[in-house]
């Protein structure tokens, strides 16, 4: 395929992937409004508690900005079959058999755990804004930006959901062989050690019970994607010592012993071959 069918190519995708999305848009304007009533629910529980705990908008056309912006979250989040199949229609025709076989066992893994750690996400937004809530006098107002509020909430999701797709990519890095199983397992301790940071880190709080619900799973999905190197790499091993075997190469360690004799007697071994010729009349 040449360079112009190529650009073509990528203009037909690109223009399937919109339309999915417009058509997505418009479907989401019917979900706004339950949408953003799931997003309210942490502060209306402090209203219910007696705290004065209120959504603002700074703007007159704020709240129809934040409607286009959560129409728009759930446009990518509904189409994503659509523009995620248009990018693998572009790419596929360039890949192996095999490689088409990983990118598709990589999509199946990470679109259920994005979602997963979306939903994680969602299941410790009460808690963070409980507890951030505490430490202002219960006598005081709290007056929250409406936009402010939706710009966390949705980074958080899309944080952690992120993070719980990261042991897939590091089963797609063993899979294609740039990184092995064993490597992996090595890095275990600095790999907890990030994960508890970066759950610390999108859990502004001082809640040990979020950043467990956050960080469990995630090195949990860790530990299961070390055992899936693993497996991998022992079968890989298994198939290359196999068609070794089957052209009769010897992969087993030389025996270097002699040599070892040798270089601790400080004898040097005899040469083989017709000795060296001098020149007598010299």
């Amino acid at each position: 395929m040449s360079l112009g069918e190529h650009l073509v190519e990528l203009r037909k995708r690109l223009m399937y992937a919109a339309l999915g999305l417009v058509v997505g848009l418009v479907a989401g304007f019917f979900l706004v409004d339950w949408v953003w009533d799931m997003l309210r629910e942490p502060i209306n529980a402090l209203q219910l508690q007696g705290r004065n705990a209120t959504l603002t908008y700074g703007t007159i056309t704020e709240a129809f900005d934040l409607r286009i912006q959560i129409a728009l979250f759930i446009a990518v989040i509904i189409t994503a079959p659509v523009w995620l199949y248009q990018v693998w229609a572009f790419l596929a025709p360039g890949l192996t058999r095999k490689e088409k076989l990983y990118g598709v066992g990589f999509l199946a893994a990470a679109v259920p755990l994005f979602l997963a750690g979306v939903f994680a996400a969602w299941s410790v937004l009460p808690n963070i804004v409980r507890l951030m809530s505490t430490f202002q006098p219960s006598e005081d107002a709290f007056f929250l930006s409406a936009r402010l509020y939706l710009d966390f909430a949705v980074k958080l999701m899309l944080a952690v959901g992120v993070g719980f797709v990261m042991p897939v990519v590091l089963v797609m890095l063993n899979f294609v062989g740039i990184i092995r199983g064993k490597t992996i397992l090595k890095g275990w301790r600095v790999a907890i050690l990030i994960i508890v940071l970066f759950a610390a880190l999108t859990t502004p709080a001082a809640d040990l019970w979020s950043m467990f619900l956050l960080a469990a799973p995630m090195v949990l999905l860790f530990f299961i994607a070390v055992g899936i190197a693993l497996l991998h790499d022992r079968r890989v091993d298994k198939r290359r010592a196999a068609e070794f075997a089957e052209y009769g190469i010897d992969m087993s360690e030389p025996d270097l012993s002699e040599f070892d004799d040798d270089a601790e007697s400080g004898k040097a071994r005899p040469t083989r071959g017709k000795p060296r010729e001098t020149n007598s009349d010299a």
